[in-house]
This record gives structure tokens, C-alpha cells and sequence, in this order.
């Protein structure tokens, strides 16, 4: 399979990222116009019978946590677009707002009119400074249009500070009404109880996105990629041992192993060679063989097979020369240094961890490594503790990648 571009613009799209032009010219001002004429029961429909799920990472079908937001007790309601895009690995929300910001935006707006919203923050990234330019000339091109104001939703914008932790919902949320980025404990959950304890729908950028093209087609246009399990495109964050990384956007059920070899896709390593792990889904994703690559293709129950997810969509490719201990290491001491230290599991295990890394003896500390990860994914409160061990005990499960 080749690159598709529909959450990217194609190349014949050549108006100004955030002109009045390109509303047209990509269909988003059909969509409001469409959104708007619709139901809110309808519309969540729809956002359910074309099989969205989130693209942060969860994968939670996103007509659900529609239909839960619209459905909570309790006013007013928010709306939030996650863009504090802070996985290792991961740059694709980036390319997306960059090169498409108006697709997000009005996935935002019409979030926002679906559940009852009348104010929607978009959270950035503190370092994306060129990105939150676009973002706001976006927004000044929507104000325009008269799709936004005090009588439909208003967008703010607010920037992280470099926290790693902000990207989790319930941490963002907090410094989005100014205390420390720290998780909250669940239940609640955010569509319940979010921004100031009212009823929050928070979705990543690239979902967004996925629902303005959704709604500038219809579900039958939409369905016309992926696999029947998940359907539309990936954008993939493609780097390292890889002769062309950046990011595509690619169809669900794409084999892993062409979105790495192909020559218009990521053109395979340089001359002299060879595939040694892919780490798929950043820093909190999972190390993968060069056995495990074949035969898999980009779809939640074929990754499933090989104990892996899509995550952010980030894949890290590392040639056959690289020490995967080192870069353990490396992964380790930031999740140490990344942990806000709330609960315990994680602010004592991410630094056990890195201890044991540090020693260089991880196949001999095996089941010390196990049992403290158990314990971090059990009793941690948020997905930072939960997820940090995953790559250090995929590698233990291919002790082939230690050298």
C-alpha cells in the first residue's frame, strides 16, 4: 500500500493553510453547514457508523464519548483538543497543524455544537511557538465565517510548559485551570467530571481532524480505507535507522513492513544494513523484532497478536548496530525524570528501574523487572506509571534484541 493524503492535504491543495480558500477548497465549511442542519443524536451517529476511534493512543470509539458527554448531567459543558504532543517519537499532530490546522479547528467546532459546549480549549505543546501561530490565525479565519462567538463556542488556546505528564487528560485539565499538571484519580471520568467538574470531551488533533473530513463526505467516502476492524487512515511518525522518516498517512491494515521498505514510504535503512527492533508507539509503546514486523500490518488485532499497539502512532526504527540496553537506559532515566511523583508506584518504580537499567544487568534482575512492572500498571494512577515499563519488559520478552 502507497500513501493516501485526506487528513493531510493532497498536493493539488495549494490555498494558504489557514485562508477562507482553504475552507472550501478541503470542504470544511460544508461540514459545519451539514453539522449545523443535523441533530445532535444524528450527528453522534454518524461519528459511530464511521468506526473513529481516538488517535492519541486509547483507540476509544469516539461516537461513545460523544454520546456520554452529551448525555452528563451538568452545565456547562467543554470541549478539549490535546495537542500537547509530547511522546518520544512522536511529530505527526505537529505536520498535521502545520500543514492543515483548519481541519482540527473545525472538528473542534463541531465537537463543541454536538455535546452542548459553548467554550473549547485547544492545549499546545509550550515549544510548537510556529504552530500556535497557525492555530490562532486559524481561529481568526473561523471568527470570520461567524462560526464562532459568545452565542456558539468560543476557542482559546493555552500552552503547556513541558511537562510530559500534561498529555494525560486529567493533568492537562489541571493546568488548564492553573495547578500542577498532576493526574486526578478515575472514576470520575472526564466526561463526567473534567474542566472545573463540569461533563469534558477531550480529544486528540488528528481525531479531529478525521471528524471534519467525515462530516465534508459521508461515512460510505470514509469507510473506503482501512480494514474491518478499524477503518480510515494512520498518520505514522516514521524516524531513525530509515532513509525517508517523516510522517504519512497511511490505511489501516498497511503491512508494518512496508510502511519501513517500500520505496515511496520509509526506503528501507542505508546499504550495509539491517532491521534490528522497531519501537512502535513511543516511549510508553512496545519493541518489535524483525520477525514480529512480518506479517503485521497497522490494525489494532494484528498488532494485538505481537503484544503491541498503534499508541501516537510514532515508529522508531533501529538498525542491527544499536544497543537496545543503552537505549533502555535512556528511556528509563526519562520516565524517571518525567514521573510527577503523586503516587508512589510510579515516582519509586520509574527510579528502580532505572537503577536496574543503569547496572547493565537486565536479563539477570528478569523477574525483579516483571513483578515491579505489574505493580506499576496495577496500582499507578495514570497511563505515565502504567506504561513505562511496557518497552523495558517487551525487550525481556525478545531477550534476541540484547545484545
Amino acid at each position: 500500500m502507497s500513501e493516501v493524503r485526506r487528513l493531510l492535504p493532497a498536493p493539488q491543495v495549494v490555498s494558504p493553510a489557514t485562508s477562507k480558500e482553504r475552507l472550501e477548497e478541503r470542504g470544511f465549511d460544508r461540514a459545519v453547514s451539514k453539522v449545523m442542519s443535523m441533530t445532535a443524536r444524528d450527528i453522534i451517529a454518524e461519528v459511530s457508523a464511521s468506526g473513529i476511534k481516538g488517535r492519541g493512543g486509547a483507540a476509544f470509539p469516539t461516537g461513545l464519548k460523544w454520546s456520554s458527554v452529551y448525555s452528563a448531567a451538568g452545565s456547562p459543558k467543554y470541549v478539549v483538543m490535546n495537542a500537547d504532543e509530547s511522546e518520544l517519537g512522536t511529530f505527526k499532530d505537529r505536520v498535521l497543524l502545520e500543514q492543515d490546522p483548519l481541519g482540527a479547528l473545525v472538528g473542534l467546532i463541531i465537537a463543541a455544537y454536538t455535546v452542548g459546549a459553548r467554550k473549547a480549549f485547544c492545549y499546545i505543546r509550550g515549544e510548537y511557538r510556529d504552530v500556535e501561530k497557525n492555530l490562532n490565525e486559524g481561529i481568526k479565519t473561523l471568527e470570520r465565517t461567524g462560526w464562532l462567538g459568545p452565542e456558539r463556542v468560543e476557542i482559546e488556546i493555552r500552552r503547556g510548559a513541558g511537562a510530559y505528564i500534561a498529555g494525560e487528560e486529567t493533568a492537562l485539565f489541571n493546568s488548564i485551570e492553573g495547578k500542577r499538571p498532576e493526574p486526578r484519580v478515575k472514576p470520575p471520568f472526564p466526561t463526567e467530571k473534567g474542566l472545573w467538574g463540569a461533563p469534558t470531551l477531550i480529544q486528540n488533533v488528528e481525531t479531529l481532524a478525521n471528524i471534519a473530513i467525515l462530516f465534508a463526505h459521508d461515512v460510505s467516502w470514509f469507510k473506503e480505507y482501512g480494514t474491518k476492524d478499524t477503518s480510515g487512515t494512520k498518520l505514522v511518525a516514521l524516524s531513525g535507522h530509515i532513509q525517508r522518516p517523516g510522517v504519512y498517512e497511511l490505511p489501516f491494515g498497511t503491512p508494518l513492513a512496508d510502511i519501513i521498505n517500500k520505496e515511496d514510504l520509509g526506503g528501507a535503512m542505508g546499504p550495509q544494513r539491517t532491521l534490528g527492533a522497531v519501537l512502535l508507539g513511543g516511549a510508553a509503546g512496545t519493541f518489535l523484532s524483525p520477525k514480529d514486523i512480518e506479517g503485521t500490518v497497522l490494525d489494532y488485532p494484528s498488532l494485538n497478536k505481537v503484544g503491541a499497539g498503534i499508541g501516537s502512532g510514532a515508529m522508531m526504527v533501529f538498525d542491527d548496530t544499536v544497543d537496545l540496553s543503552w537505549v533502555l537506559t535512556k528511556m528509563a532515566r526519562f520516565f524517571a525524570e518525567e514521573s510527577c511523583g503523586q503516587c508512589v508506584p510510579c515516582r519509586i518504580g520509574t527510579r528502580r528501574i532505572l537503577e536496574i537499567a543503569e547496572a547493565g544487568n537486565l536479563k539477570a534482575r528478569s523477574q525483579d523487572l516483571r513483578e515491579l512492572g505489574q505493580a506499576m500498571r496495577d496500582a499507578s494512577i495514570c497511563g505515565l506509571g502504567q506504561t513505562a515499563p511496557v518497552a523495558l519488559l517487551s525487550v525481556l520478552d525478545r531477550p534476541e534484541l540484547i545484545h
